[in-house]
């Protein structure tokens, strides 16, 4: 509206009207109207307190003063109530204004004047706070800066506790939480007990740009932590950060620490804790007294705020937690086991050399490829002496040599025959237990697969006749030189001392000194 007030006490200074025009921000022209229809009408300096712009403006131009009475004023409660609601804009709310204004045969505001006589009642009635936060649209995160000390009972050692605070952007309802450090799997359960705390979960969260949040944030890429991504997608937000050294991206969360700090930890100042649950508890008294606290600059509190204006706006929670997971990359090794910091787990052999993801959880060991899960075991939390291994993670030869047993090679040596069973009990009971003998029984069967089970048999007949104690060295040399083919009497006759030829053989003068060769 036009200062007609102003106007009229500097022309009684005798400004000029190019000065009264720059000094009060409108034209020349309209500055020239108004003192020709003051002077038509008789208004002149000093007016009565009493005698407004709207006065003089409904005396000086009543025709557009009664146009004004025509209009139809919007119900700005209800425009206030209809734009916290998702999707809902100043624009969208002034259409449907002017077509109630049409139904209602009254002239409607322009789209300007709507949206500046809104903001005069909310600035008017202290109702800001659904201008730039929508109910239930974004939590903000932050670690304070202040630590809770423990103290250790027996040697007075401090350890600091860290405080996670959570505020709601709309209502300022805040979470905290005393926590032992400031690791991921402890910042993602926090993010969790606040979801729990609230009631429900919000359409955006933002956090700061600290190592367990975001990898990397800059103008033209965010990398986010996948064990933090996966909580979002658990609760089905948006993670947002804020931009770095910005801390006005997230002022809610900057101003509640602030106020966490003051009202938990520097009122638990003179308190001495012992443990990490004391501590927890005592911050979850003041928590609740800090939410209960009423607002300085307007009716209510946090809580009430949040009851009223900002939990029905809240997604649900999910059916169930999400379970935080630490991700991992490793490089199969030989032996085809990755470890989980207490015991080892088997993937498929043939990923030997590949680098592979691994998601562990206190229920769960995973292991994934080029984002496909290849592995699962469930989660040993005490350490065993043996690695956890699945059969068809394994080569075959391995998943064969895991099927071994006595009964297994005897049943097998006996299908062969006599001689070869007798060979495979002694490679069986020679040593302190009868696995030590299953690589040569195992040994044998490849043998067999070789050069065919009948000629492993004679070489187990011909090896046993001269000697019991068989080694499988000495089959394989059998069957390498064809001595299984040679009759076993022929060899017999040719090892007797007795059917040998002596030859000519010469007598003891035949060695005698001197002696005739005769």
């Amino acid at each position: 509206m036009v200062d007609y007030r102003e106007i009229l006490r500097l022309k009684s200074l005798n400004y000029s009207n190019v000065d009264i025009a720059s000094s009060v921000h409108s034209s020349r022209n309209t500055i020239h109207e108004v003192l020709k229809l003051a002077e038509l009408l008789n208004v002149k300096w000093p007016l009565d307190d009493d005698v407004t712009n709207y006065t003089l403006e409904s005396l000086f131009y009543p025709e557009r003063h009664k146009r004004d009475a025509e209009r139809m004023l919007p119900d700005y409660p209800r425009i206030h109530k209809e734009l916290a609601k998702k999707g809902v804009t100043l624009s969208l709310l002034w259409t449907e204004y002017c077509a109630e204004a049409a139904a209602a045969g009254k002239q409607p505001y322009m789209s300007t004047q709507f949206n500046d006589n809104y903001r005069k009642w909310a600035r008017v009635t202290k109702a800001t706070m659904r201008i730039h936060h929508k109910p239930g649209d974004a939590m903000e995160v932050d670690w304070a800066g202040t630590t809770i000390s423990i103290y250790d009972p027996v040697t007075g050692d401090i350890t600091p506790a860290y405080l996670f605070v959570a505020v709601l952007s709309c209502s300022c309802y805040v979470y905290a939480e005393a926590c032992p450090n400031m690791k991921s799997d402890v910042f993602i359960n926090c993010h969790i007990h606040a979801y729990e705390y609230f009631g429900g979960v919000t359409r955006l969260l933002i956090p700061d740009n600290l190592k367990t949040g975001i990898t990397k944030n800059t103008r033209y890429e965010t990398v986010i932590p996948r064990a933090y991504r996966e909580m979002s997608d658990h609760y089905n937000t948006a993670i947002v950060p804020a931009r770095v050294r910005h801390p006005d991206d997230k002022p809610n969360a900057e101003g509640s620490v602030k106020f966490a700090t003051t009202w938990i930890i520097a009122a638990l100042r003179n308190h001495h804790f012992f443990s990490l649950d004391e501590a927890r508890s005592a911050v979850a008294e003041k928590l609740e007294e800090l939410n209960s606290r009423p607002f300085q600059k307007r009716i209510g509190n946090r809580r009430l705020a949040y009851e009223n204006e900002e939990k029905a706006f809240m997604q649900p929670l999910p059916t169930s937690s999400f379970e935080p997971a630490v991700w991992s990359t490793a490089k199969v090794q030989n032996d085809y086991l990755i470890n989980d910091g207490i015991n080892k787990y088997s993937v498929p052999f043939d990923l030997i050399g590949e680098n592979v993801d691994i998601r562990i959880t206190n229920e769960t060991v995973e292991v994934f490829f080029h984002g496909s899960r290849v592995a699962s075991h469930a989660r040993l939390l005490k350490a065993q002496p043996d690695p956890v291994k699945k059969p068809e993670h394994m080569p075959p030869e391995h998943q064969k040599y895991l099927s071994y047993t006595p009964d297994e090679f005897m049943n097998w040596a006996s299908a062969v025959g006599e001689h070869t069973a007798k060979v495979v009990d002694y490679f069986l009971t020679s040593g302190k237990a009868p696995e030590q003998g299953y690589k040569y029984c195992a040994g044998l069967m490849k043998t067999a697969d070789r050069y065919g089970q009948q000629r492993t048999e004679k070489a187990c007949e011909r090896l046993l006749a001269f000697t019991n104690q068989p080694s499988l060295r000495s089959i394989v040399t059998i069957l390498k030189n064809g001595q299984d083919k040679i009759p076993l009497e022929t060899v017999s006759k040719a090892s007797n001392p007795s059917s040998r030829s002596r030859g000519i053989t010469r007598g003891a003068a035949a060695y005698g000194k001197g002696g005739d060769a005769e």
